[in-house]
């Protein structure tokens, strides 16, 4: 008989009993820190000493404020003001915060964890805020300097004092990109800077050849004009994303993430394919919280894969589902991913409609996952686990609020409120809760209240400041990326190379724009493998972007297009963080669960064609009617269904190669979205079915006869 399995009574037992993390077995909390910390986006941070922690954290906390403040009553200097001193606040703390070296032992232990900073990283910290603040102080350095103004009247003739400081600003921003997320972002932003500077000295004839730039003029793009450091990247994360991050932290600190599983576990009572349902289902929840897919993965592994395990559920399998699942949560409103809040700044709309382009897409999305989750229940023959015996409505009963704060973000954005004040509203709304709650538990107790909330408010706007770090010195490098191609023009000569090099096969447009558009998809997810998803998008979009425009394609699907590709890095090989650090969960080996996230995540994978190859595709972004909307979205599910066939190998029963491959040909034939291929893919299916019923009835058969 199977036990029944109680999360929160798995999650005290092992907070009782910690232990190093064990592949294969549940781990404790500080196990799944670590293991989001070496498996994220992001290299993990300092194990700061008690005293300096306290001290970041004060600093993070004072920061939140004056973000929050920026909100509500913006500095009347201007936006790029404000940038200036926002990454003089972010850039120091990354030297105090992160290591200048990292190195991984074998399996998930970590080395040099308990290490302050030295007296380089405190020197680079100084260095941070002079460069950083230099162009806004009010006197004179050697001679230059005198205040914002002045700087700015400088444009185009910065003096030799400005030259200096933006290249030690650059050399930073380079150094604190290494330390967060390694060193190929970097290397690629000096790629592109020795690019702008010696491309005078590349022949005539050469694509990508221009005039060349000074280093002066490279710098002052950079730092004086209002791109560069400061540009679109910066400024969305500094307006937007760490907002957001800081929402995230008070819905954790709020115990949102521990709410949003037990209620998947209650949803789904005795069934064969219950684990893996509520698997999915958690990762979708979850990802409101974290923000990132692969900590998604690990902190619903810790939970759900004791539950998988007994089920039965193979370790590559289970590693598969947790890495597809916990990516999905990017791909997924409200929040998204980091990458959506520069879509709409990019492209002039609102976060809002943003959110409504992905509403089709991630119906889709978990749609691909839960016929993959019913195949495998039944291919693998798991068996029944009883879930936790709590009713779901009791679990909403007590902590539906958290749903609330969410549906103001959606509510707001829909009525035209700015995604700046809509994000703090919801955060305030969460913290009002967080009050009513810590009155009913301290019955009174004014103190302990207080304490509470301290707590959670102090906590939560430090760790939302924390969290952004990353992302900040990934912004401030891209800009030097973005400034460098659109002072050169590379962007206009990459994107007719690429569309050049489908010319050269035909003259046919649509061969052309299907030839691009599958040019593009493998681009963009070698480049995610490089660099992290915001990065990867920012330059894909500047690269690419042009290029499916240029070919007609809506720029709202080519924005898609890119960022589900960017995304979908985190589960493709041979990197595929989210799956590393699932096969650390379940003690899977890693090459197999990689394929498993990548049958799971099958439909990410070709449904963002369907975004760019047909004018009909854009309807699943939502250009067009309710109507032709709903339609391309069922034939689009039933192509997903036909993929989930393929890749799982099962329609009623087990499926043969040929019934795969017709299930196979059926679903590219439906997402080409245009009626005769349409009528084709149904015919497909139709084929496909009769066969698989045909070897149905001759198994049957064999297997009556004596």
């Amino acid at each position: 008989m199977n036990e029944e399995v109680d999360t929160a009574e798995m999650n005290s037992s092992t907070a009782r009993n910690p232990s190093p993390p064990t592949p294969g077995a549940a781990p404790n909390q500080a196990s799944v820190d670590e293991l989001i910390a070496q498996f994220d986006e992001e290299l993990p941070s300092r194990q700061l000493s008690p005293k300096l922690e306290r001290a970041i954290s004060i600093v993070c906390f004072v920061v939140s404020l004056f973000v929050l403040r920026q909100v509500f009553f913006p500095l009347q200097s201007g936006n790029q003001f404000y940038l200036m001193l926002f990454l003089a606040c972010i850039l120091p703390l990354i030297f105090v915060c992160y290591r200048p070296g990292f190195v991984r032992k074998k399996g998930t232990e970590l080395i040099d964890r308990h290490d302050d900073p030295g007296v380089v990283d405190w020197g680079l910290a100084v260095l941070a805020v002079l460069t950083s603040l230099y162009p806004v102080l009010p006197f004179t350095i050697l001679g230059s300097g005198g205040g914002f103004d002045e700087f700015l009247n400088r444009q185009g003739s910065l003096s030799q004092v400005d030259i200096v400081m933006g290249g030690v600003l650059l050399l930073l921003i380079l150094e604190a990109t290494r330390r967060t997320t390694g060193w190929i972002l970097p290397a690629v932003c000096v790629v592109f800077f020795l690019y702008a500077y010696y491309g005078g000295y590349l022949p005539v004839s050469w694509p990508g050849s221009h005039a060349g730039l000074y280093f002066s003029q490279i710098v002052n793009a950079l730092y004086n004009d209002a791109s560069g450091f400061y540009g679109v990247p910066l400024d969305v994360c500094a307006s937007y994303i760490v907002l957001f991050t800081i929402y995230g932290a008070v819905l954790d600190r709020t115990g949102a993430g521990q709410f949003f599983i037990d209620l998947s576990f209650s949803i789904f009572k005795k069934s064969k394919a219950a684990p893996g349902r509520t698997v999915a289902l958690s990762g979708f929840l979850l990802g409101t919280v974290s923000g990132s897919g692969t900590a998604t993965a690990v902190s619903l592994g810790a939970v759900t894969w004791p539950v998988l395990r007994k089920a039965g559920y193979p370790k590559e399998n289970a590693g598969g589902m947790l890495a597809a699942s916990g990516i999905g949560a990017i791909l997924s409103p409200p929040t998204l991913g980091a990458a959506a809040f520069i879509i709409a700044e990019l492209l002039n709309v609102s976060y809002g409609a943003v959110l409504l382009w992905a509403i089709v897409p991630t119906l889709l999305y978990y749609l691909g996952i839960f016929l993959a989750i019913e195949i495998d229940s039944r291919k693998i023959d798991v068996e029944e686990v009883p879930l936790a015996d709590k009713k779901a409505w009791k679990i909403l009963k007590r902590g539906g609020y958290h749903f609330l704060s969410l549906g103001i973000i959606v509510v707001f954005l829909a009525v035209g409120i700015a995604p700046f004040k809509a994000v703090v509203y919801a955060t305030l709304v969460g913290l009002g809760f967080a009050v009513i709650e810590a009155i009913v538990k301290h019955r009174g107790n004014v103190a302990a209240i207080a304490k509470d909330l301290w707590d959670i408010v102090f906590g939560a706007l430090a760790a939302g400041i924390r969290s952004v770090l990353p992302v900040a010195a990934v912004c401030a490098a891209a800009g030097v990326i973005v400034s460098t191609i659109t002072k050169t023009g590379l962007g206009q000569v990459l994107s007719d190379m690429l569309i050049g090099a489908a010319s050269a096969v035909t003259d046919d447009p649509t061969v052309v724009l299907i030839l691009s558009a599958i040019m593009a998809a493998v681009a963009v997810t070698i480049l995610g493998l490089a660099v992290p998803v915001t990065a990867s998008f920012i330059i894909s979009w500047v690269i690419i972007g042009p290029a499916l425009i240029a070919l007609g394609v809506p720029e709202p699907a080519v924005a898609m297009f890119i960022f589900y590709y960017a995304v979908l890095s985190e589960v493709s090989p041979p990197t595929a963080l989210a799956a590393v650090a699932s096969a650390a969960i379940t003690g899977g080996k890693v090459i197999p669960t990689m394929w498993q996230a990548c049958k799971y995540a099958l439909p990410a994978f070709l449904v963002p064609l369907a975004f760019v190859l047909t004018a009909n595709g854009s309807h699943l972004v939502w250009q067009g009617s309710i109507a032709s909307v709903g339609w391309t979205f069922l034939v689009s599910a039933v192509a997903v269904g036909c993929l989930a066939a393929a890749a799982g190998g099962w329609i009623i029963r087990k499926a043969g190669p040929v019934e795969r491959v017709l299930a196979l040909l059926a679903a590219l034939f439906l997402l080409y979205l245009q009626p005769l291929s349409i009528g084709l893919g149904f015919a497909c299916l139709a084929l496909a079915v009769v066969v698989h019923l045909i070897v149905i009835r001759n198994i049957k058969r064999k297997e009556v006869q004596p």
